[in-house]
């Protein structure tokens, strides 16, 4: 019932209840006051419950919007999700498939191969007929007449053209099968380069979409990618050049590889030609800069990064007017909170130490952070380049590139210059460097030193 039929109704009540009132005036007049309060207070009542009827109508409706709204929030997150896994899924199908075709080329490729190998060896004991014939036939008596010397002689002729024909035709057939064999390795390298591309954009977005559902820890090593160039070594990679590397609890970044028959380097350093400045300050020592194709610094970060995952190797590798030189150490750099401190230990004490540390280490210094073991003097500057120096005279392989001959006459541009200090005292300038590192074979075994 609504709310005027219900005041309406309360109204007629009162007045047939009005009418056994006493006929006297005064009573019946006080009577109707009476009656008017209480319709004025159930009038007022009345618009009290409307109004408190149309508000909690005006929040129902209200409610049910923001129900509407975050029910159609949740339509959409549910749809993104499953379009996101249908993606993965899809991407994942695509490198399986890539990987299968990856496998079937490598199997051809192996079946030619061998199949060319058959052919050589068919070519060759062909060649020992041949030869055995000839001996037969030089053994034979010589025939008095000359028609039979004649005879004898074209017949051996006819024979080998034959068998030269024969060699060339195989030789031409040796070569195109090489040829396939080339584009076939090369095509076969680039579908690998693309399943390892989308197999590094994979692991990468679905480590994202871990860390934002909260499932994974601190330092997780889940990408898997190698943690250093010997790791890529141990998967079966052979040929030396750029690769992506993710050591324990870092990001991922490209390095340089040089691959030898026994383990996988990792390049930190490389200089040949002076293309790149080395007189750099301390953000750019610590990040890295310059070409992996050419000369480049790694960077102290990514440096530490490798260093931290264990006992390593330093290789340094360094050529001059007299030849080349090479340095093994122990090697371990700490981080910057330890001004990225370089510890070095002599595998040898036969052989010319290149660079040299203390036990406590040397800090790093750029003209910009002057933390070098020299008093009074920023061996930076003086020197030019970021080096570890304990002073400003033992080695700085990362000074100036001497571009003219000139310049190494001059003594204050050769103190500029990349430099070493030989057992004898003498300071050799340097023309191409190559300093690398590889873990700490866990024998007595080297791995290519």
């Amino acid at each position: 019932m609504k709310t005027p039929q219900l005041l309406v109704l309360l109204l007629t009540i009162l007045m047939h209840a009005a009418v056994g009132f006493p006929s006297d005036r005064r009573e019946k007049q006080a009577s109707w006051d009476d009656v008017n309060v209480v319709a004025h207070g159930l009038l007022q009542l009345g618009q009290g419950l409307k109004e408190h009827v149309d508000k909690s109508k005006a929040q129902m409706r209200e409610v049910n919007a923001q129900l509407k709204a975050f029910n159609g929030t949740l339509v959409e997150l549910e749809k993104k999700q499953r379009e996101q896994s249908q993606d993965l899924m899809a991407r994942s199908k695509e490198a399986e498939e890539r990987q299968r075709l990856a496998a079937e080329l490598t199997e051809e490729v192996r079946v030619e191969v061998e199949e060319v190998g058959k052919q050589g060896k068919n070519i060759h004991s062909r060649m020992d007929r041949l030869e055995e014939n000839m001996q037969e036939v030089l053994k034979e008596p010589r025939l008095e007449s000359n028609n039979s010397e004649h005879t004898g002689a074209s017949f051996i002729q006819r024979l080998l053209a034959a068998q030269n024909r024969r060699i060339d035709q195989l030789m031409e057939k040796i070569q195109q099968q090489q040829d396939k064999m080339e584009k076939q390795n090369l095509h076969l390298q680039a579908l690998q380069n693309k399943v390892s591309h989308k197999r590094v954009k994979s692991h990468r977005r679905r480590d994202e979409e871990t860390v934002l559902k909260g499932e994974a820890e601190p330092g997780t090593h889940t990408s898997g990618l190698a943690t250093d160039c010997h790791g890529l070594f141990v998967q079966g990679q052979r040929a030396s050049g750029i690769y992506t590397i993710q050591p324990q609890g870092s990001p991922p970044f490209n390095v340089l590889c040089e691959m030898t028959s026994e383990g996988g380097w990792t390049i930190i350093q490389k200089r040949l030609d002076g293309s790149q400045k080395f007189n750099q300050l301390w953000e750019s020592y610590k990040r890295g800069f310059g070409n992996l194709n050419g000369e480049f610094w790694l960077g102290l970060e990514n440096i530490h990064s490798l260093s931290k995952q264990g006992q390593y190797v330093l290789q340094v590798e360094v050529s001059d007017s007299a030849g080349q030189q090479k340095s093994n150490y122990g090697f371990h750099l700490d981080g910057e909170d330890k001004m990225f401190a370089l510890h070095l230990q002599a595998k040898s004490e036969s052989q010319e130490n290149i660079m040299t540390t203390g036990a406590s280490g040397v800090p790093f210094s750029t003209a910009d952070r002057d933390n070098d073991l020299a008093k009074d003097v920023n061996c930076a500057e003086l020197l030019s380049g970021g080096w570890w120096f304990s002073s400003c005279g033992e080695s700085n392989l990362n000074g100036r590139y001497p571009r003219r001959p000139s310049m190494l006459r001059r003594h204050q541009s050769r103190r500029q210059g990349m430099f070493w200090t030989s057992t004898m005292g003498q300071n050799t300038s340097v023309k191409t460097t190559l300093l690398k590192i590889a873990p700490a074979p866990e024998t007595s075994e080297q791995i290519s030193l």
